[in-house]
């Protein structure tokens, strides 16, 4: 086993750890493993220990990846950054699920150009559940709009929300966030959408997410190990 396949076991240990101590039944938590910035090369050792999702973030290195990789099976791909409107295409062409919807008009560009003969795009909306300027998603109050909108597309399907907690919180501003995160979702369901989807938490803070609801945890450095932006 190497290196990254042990790191992957142990990722998978401390998932079913933090199902077990939410009261959660085992195997309800989604490991998407966040493949960014690293080579094709490490995703095929993850692959070959059974990992099938994987989350990439910068679409031009992920599309290269998607070519590189094209021989295995099974591959689910997860776009866990923004899409600016010139790669929309590349997207909604070879995407599973995108995590990131924050506007109307990136939602409309990606149903239009999935191609008929795939089934819908699966789709969360970002939420800016820390309220930080520098990050994307749609303020809390906005969401279950947006959702309600995206879900009208013929070529997308809202499967639930997705957040990138504050970095430097407190445990307490933590669970607050991830919380308003479950509530939010619960108003989606209120309002008619079939959303069962919240993805949230990462390599630090993956144990809270899942007591506070997560269903798809992002584990990126856990796995794959430190990474070099350069």
């Amino acid at each position: 086993m190497t290196m990254l396949q042990q790191n992957y076991q142990s990722v998978l240990v401390q998932i079913a750890a933090a199902e077990k101590a939410a009261e959660r039944h085992a195997g309800s938590i989604h490991l998407i493993a966040v493949s960014k910035t690293f080579p094709a090369s490490d995703i095929r050792e993850v692959y070959a220990a059974g990992q099938r999702d994987f989350g990439e973030n910068y679409i031009q290195e992920w599309y290269a990846k998607t070519e590189e990789l094209a021989d295995l099976p099974g591959l689910v791909w997860h776009i866990i950054g923004q899409v600016q409107s010139n790669k929309t295409k590349f997207v909604a062409e070879r995407a599973h699920w995108v995590h990131t919807i924050d506007k109307l008009k990136t939602a409309e560009r990606l149903s239009a150009q999935r191609p008929e003969h795939m089934p819908p795009l699966n789709a969360c909306i970002e939420v800016n559940v820390s309220g930080e300027a520098a990050k994307h998603g749609v303020p809390p109050q906005d969401a279950v709009a947006l959702a309600l909108a995206v879900s009208k597309l013929p070529n997308l399907k809202v499967r639930g929300l997705m957040c990138v907690a504050e970095a430097d919180a407190d445990e307490d501003e933590l669970g607050r966030q991830f919380l308003l995160m479950q509530d939010l979702l619960k108003q989606l369901q209120a309002a008619g959408l079939e959303a069962d989807v919240l993805s949230m938490g990462m390599s630090a803070d993956m144990p809270l997410a899942v007591a506070c609801g997560a269903t798809h945890v992002r584990i990126g450095s856990a796995i794959f190990g430190k990474r070099n932006y350069a």
